[in-house]
């Protein structure tokens, strides 16, 4: 019998509904500790729903599980101490300037503010380090909130169509993360309509109208 590593998602048919139609639909899935899924499916398909039940930035209206261990209903904020959520939602502070801003988030979750310094290379934008985010374009937006996850090295990290307005540079910079992710053992959920790069993930998962329409448990270690 071939042992499985740890679960780092489990779901038991989480439904999430919008005004009474199901945006996520009964969805089980298993994603195991260290694993690197990417979640495929089309506008309109469910992924960044279930990216946000996952964050526990949305509750499921049906339906439970746990995330790294902790209930997805009543332990969400031990949830949200060791997840990271990017999307199109950055979370910047216009006002601060890029470094600023990494030095905040540092304060906020305990880090070294040295940190962002190194963080701010790995993304390509130390030499905008001190220009106010209010003046960033969508993609070095991007890079930063990215520049962010990398510092913080959060347990789960969850992508939502991080290529999106990116040039093949910071696209690059995203494959890093996804190659450094498997080397810290952290587990990634890339959700994107994309065709995935085979070598930066362990599987693929698709959606459609809501549901999982692929296998879902954890792959074997």
């Amino acid at each position: 019998m071939t042992a499985t590593r740890p679960g780092a998602v489990r779901l038991s048919r989480v439904t999430r509904l919008f005004d009474g139609l199901a945006a996520v639909s009964s969805v089980s899935l298993e994603i195991a500790s260290g694993e690197r899924v990417w979640l495929r499916g089309w506008n309109g398909s469910g992924k960044t729903t279930l990216l946000r039940l996952i964050a526990t930035a949305i509750s499921p209206t049906f339906g439970g599980g746990t995330v790294l261990g902790f209930d997805l209903q009543t332990q969400r904020s031990a949830i949200r101490a060791r997840c990271d959520l990017l999307s199109h939602q950055t979370r910047l502070y216009e006002d601060l300037t890029a470094a600023e801003n990494l030095r905040f988030a540092c304060s906020l979750y305990g880090i070294d503010s040295r940190w962002a310094e190194s963080a701010l290379e790995r993304v390509g934008l130390e030499e905008l380090a001190t220009v106010r985010v209010g003046r960033f374009s969508q993609g070095m937006r991007q890079r930063l909130t990215l520049a962010r996850c990398l510092m913080r090295a959060p347990a789960l990290v969850l992508l939502d169509e991080p290529y999106a307005a990116l040039d093949v540079d910071a696209r690059t910079v995203v494959d890093g993360l996804l190659t450094a992710a498997q080397a810290r053992g952290q587990t990634v959920v890339v959700a994107s309509h994309e065709a995935p790069t085979a070598h930066l993930v362990d599987r693929e998962v698709t959606m459609d109208g809501g549901r999982v329409i692929t296998p879902t448990g954890a792959a074997p270690s």
